[in-house]
């Protein structure tokens, strides 16, 4: 059993989770962080840096931080040249970093939608192009991209957000494609609906006692009837990022309790 358990270990990898100063990416990595490896995060300004910083520290993991935009390439070059000269060169990577405007179709600008796109899927390609020759010449890597049940479904005001995890969807099934001759493995994480300070106002109890309807509305959809949690996916992150998924190329892992698999309760 203890020689099998070595196969989830990440010791000795030096793991690069863009945008996890909080959140999903943050969990991850202190996930990475205990099997093992050691964390660089990046995030887009100094101030949120420290907040990443400090919350590592908070967990008794010294983690290295960045301020790097994931959209400018250069910069993202000079980042990766950076984190490998510092810290080592970047054995995992999770693309985490991303944005959402909920804004009907109709009344969003191009200008809005192009910036959903330039962080969502652009920026993904950018760090994973970066990232890939180090990964090539050593022959080994393990890439991460963080998709959404919006890979798969669309629903109101997330025409951008769709478009762009849809794209990120089939971008993992190419690098898969196009580098698992390196023993580079490309997937992709889609988590269902999580349960974050972002989305509290959605699941607050109502002045008549009843759930929010959103809320009402995700429990219903979801067979497992609850909302995820961030740890909730720190084991399908694990299990992307260690010697245990090997053989696993191209394939998107939905942790989303169910709701892709389900029709929904008939009414009444």
């Amino acid at each position: 059993m203890g020689d099998f358990l070595q196969k989830f270990s990440l010791e000795g990898k030096v793991a690069l989770v863009t945008g996890a100063s909080y959140g999903i990416g943050f969990a991850i990595a202190t996930a990475y962080a205990q099997c093992g490896a050691t964390i660089v995060f990046n995030d887009i300004n100094q101030a949120l840096v420290d907040k990443g910083l400090a919350a590592y520290a908070e967990k008794g993991i010294k983690a290295h931080g960045y301020v790097c935009d994931v959209t400018n390439e250069e910069d993202v070059q000079k980042f990766v040249a950076q984190v490998t000269e510092e810290v080592g060169p970047i054995d995992i990577l999770v693309n985490n970093a991303g944005i959402i405007k909920r804004i009907p179709m109709v009344e969003m600008s191009a200008k809005d939608f192009r910036q959903v796109i330039d962080v969502d899927l652009n920026g993904p390609f950018i760090v994973t192009k970066a990232v890939l020759p180090s990964m090539m010449e050593r022959r080994k890597g393990k890439i991460i991209n963080i998709c959404s049940m919006m890979s798969e479904l669309g629903r109101e005001t997330v025409s951008a957000y769709a478009a762009a995890k849809g794209g990120l969807k089939m971008l993992t099934k190419n690098i898969a494609s196009e580098y698992g001759a390196y023993n580079i493995q490309c997937n992709g994480i889609g988590p269902g609906y999580i349960a974050t300070p972002q989305t509290a106002p959605l699941r607050e109890i109502q002045p008549d006692g009843s759930r929010h309807p959103f809320d009402q509305f995700i429990v219903a959809k979801t067979p497992a009837e609850r909302w995820g949690n961030a740890e909730d996916l720190q084991g399908p992150a694990v299990f992307l990022a260690s010697e245990a998924s090997d053989f696993v190329n191209g394939l998107i892992l939905y942790v989303d309790g169910g709701i892709l698999a389900y029709i929904g309760k008939q009414p009444g």
